[in-house]
């Protein structure tokens, strides 16, 4: 204590504790990698303060917009597992490896995104390419919107998991129906002469008009 000048165990009888400073808390890696246009929630809060982390849009998001790659350890054996997590693997030198990352300074923010339970609720689609795996949107995220993700097709028999296909959203508005002419022929009370139109009925009795 240096008010008492003595060494002492434990704190000072006299003088009380220490008051301690705690040093400024820094974000892990995968928390500092997270773009300017998404952010996290806390969506659950587990036993031992375990937080669910969702990532959102903070804007709209285009279509075909892709991240990444994912960020992770590459391993032969998972240690960290996660349910409300996709588990991702690679093709590296003719092997096959897990991307691991049993702690947030291990990977990127894609760690964070959690898998998509349904095709509705998909936004997200994973996929490898050149030994790195990549998020890309299938469709336009909306404000607040949680990005969720699913295996590509191709990815999915890699991974041996089942696929979630999303319906392609269509460019091509379709066209009114045709209103169809009536059965019943068209007949002209001039001369009973049929058409299968009113069209052409008219235009037939421009005929009998130019006549008289």
């Amino acid at each position: 204590c240096e008010d008492c000048g003595k060494s002492l165990i434990g704190e000072c009888k006299l003088h009380g504790p220490l008051i301690r400073a705690k040093d400024r808390v820094i974000p892990s890696r995968a928390r500092l990698t997270l773009p300017h246009f998404l952010t996290l929630r806390v969506l659950e809060l587990r036993a031992g303060n375990q937080q669910i982390l969702g990532v959102f849009a903070k804007k709209v998001i285009q279509k075909r917009t892709q991240f990444g790659p994912y960020v992770g350890q590459l391993s032969t054996k998972l240690t960290c597992y996660d349910e409300s997590r996709l588990v991702l693997q690679v093709l590296k030198d003719g092997g096959k490896y897990f991307l691991d990352t049993p702690n947030e300074d291990c990977g990127n923010w894609m760690m964070f995104v959690r898998l998509a339970r349904n095709q509705e609720e998909q936004t997200l689609v994973a996929y490898q390419h050149c030994g790195e795996v990549y998020f890309t949107t299938v469709k336009p995220i909306e404000p607040h919107t949680e990005l969720k993700v699913w295996y590509a097709a191709d990815y999915a028999k890699f991974m041996e998991a089942s696929a979630v296909f999303i319906k392609e959203e269509s460019d091509v508005c379709p066209l009114p129906p045709v209103a169809k002419e009536p059965v019943d022929p068209w007949i002209c009370s001039s001369c009973g002469s049929t058409f299968g139109t009113f069209a052409l009925l008219e235009s037939h009795q421009c005929i009998h008009k130019d006549r008289a």
